[in-house]
């Protein structure tokens, strides 16, 4: 039975929840994600194989495995750090494994041409990526960011194993107490669809601002 009392009850409590836990950890997360996974893309480029190799084999393995595993296996092996921090590293981290590939096809859509006339140039290794190949990469790799970063904050829900008092955690706590749940996950549906729906719709215009 819909209860309004209820879900004005809930209202401020998830917005709370939303602006306090999950938007911090979305954007911080997506700041490391972005930043990890440039690093992850150039390194595996330019690292020497035997480097390269292994560290492409991580990065499966973190993309293969189910961020919850991630969170729980950080949160009980370093207990000194706090559940808040272990969200937004480990989320960081989870989701710069997928930003790599996007910043790899980003830097293989650079025709070859481009590679070569800058060695012709006789430009340096280190400026050759700063002045011609990462602002064209990461200008392609922009939509595709932002869908990850979307994705992010959609798992926000996942550090309820953590214990972090995220929005559908307190939707659920909530719920708990009133004995009646729909009010509550409304709410955290409705300020969901709030964030991530104009970010989207802003993603796919980029995008095809950037395709002509």
């Amino acid at each position: 039975m819909w209860e309004t009392e209820l879900f004005l009850e809930a209202f401020p409590i998830l917005l709370r929840a939303f602006l306090e836990i999950t938007l911090v950890v979305t954007v911080l997360g997506s700041f490391i994600a972005a930043v990890l996974g440039l690093v992850w893309a150039i390194g595996q480029r330019e690292l020497p194989a035997w480097i390269a190799r292994p560290l492409g084999w991580v990065l499966d393995f973190i993309r293969m495995t189910p961020l919850p595993v991630h969170l729980l296996i950080v949160y009980h092996g370093f207990p000194a750090m706090s559940a808040m921090t272990v969200g937004v590293v480990v989320i960081g981290i989870h989701y710069s494994t997928y930003m790599a590939e996007s910043y790899r096809s980003g830097i293989e859509s650079i025709g070859k041409g481009q590679w070569e006339a800058a060695t012709a140039l006789s430009l340096p290794q280190r400026r050759t990526w700063r002045a011609v190949i990462l602002p064209q990469a990461i200008r392609n790799t922009l939509p595709s960011l932002g869908n990850w970063a979307i994705a992010m904050f959609k798992d926000t829900p996942f550090l309820i194993f953590i214990s972090v008092p995220e929005m559908v955690t307190e939707a659920r706590q909530f719920g708990g107490r009133h004995f009646t749940y729909i009010e509550a996950f409304t709410v955290a549906g409705i300020l969901f669809l709030v964030a991530s729906y104009p970010t989207a719709i802003l993603m796919r215009k980029l995008e095809k601002r950037l395709a002509y």
